[in-house]
């Protein structure tokens, strides 16, 4: 009887080994190969947003007229503001190229957005500050154009 409960018990340590490798195994994957997704997701917002703007100049013009009302800023110099952060970061964001300062600018924007034109769309907005903050304090990785000049320039 001892021998059939002895069989049948460890269940569940065997799950919870199976769950530690697991872990052991994501806790390996590098941040280079994580920061690839990140870059290229909130590039491809940012860059079909900048897209939309340039495909009808007229209709942004207006938007940023009648809906978005920036502060502070006249809405002819805000539209080019916006399309040129949104049209010019995305590129160094997919080559990892001042990675940083391009996650910053669109953190920025991204604060400009959800505060002063569409504060109900927070959920969308907190997870492009989510990626755009993991790039800003970690980089592009080593798959990038910014660690190939640190490593050849960077070291005195």
């Amino acid at each position: 009887m001892n021998s059939t409960l002895a069989t049948t018990a460890p269940t569940a340590p065997g799950l919870a080994v199976r769950i530690a490798n697991l872990v052991r195994i994501f806790e390996r994957v590098p941040y280079s190969l994580l920061a690839i997704p990140l870059r290229l997701a909130v590039a491809t917002v940012f860059w079909n947003s900048g897209t939309t703007k340039l495909a009808d100049w007229n209709a942004t013009l207006q938007l940023f007229e009648d809906e978005y009302k920036v502060p502070l800023l006249p809405p002819d110099i805000a539209a080019y503001i916006g399309a040129s952060i949104e049209l010019s970061t995305p590129i160094l964001l997919v080559l990892g190229f001042m990675t940083r300062p391009a996650a910053f600018v669109l953190l920025g924007m991204t604060t400009i957005i959800e505060v002063f034109v569409y504060p109900q769309a927070w959920p969308t907005h907190i997870q492009w500050a989510a990626m755009l903050l993991v790039l800003l304090c970690r980089g592009a990785g080593t798959l990038s154009v910014d660690h190939w000049l640190w490593r050849r320039f960077g070291q005195a």
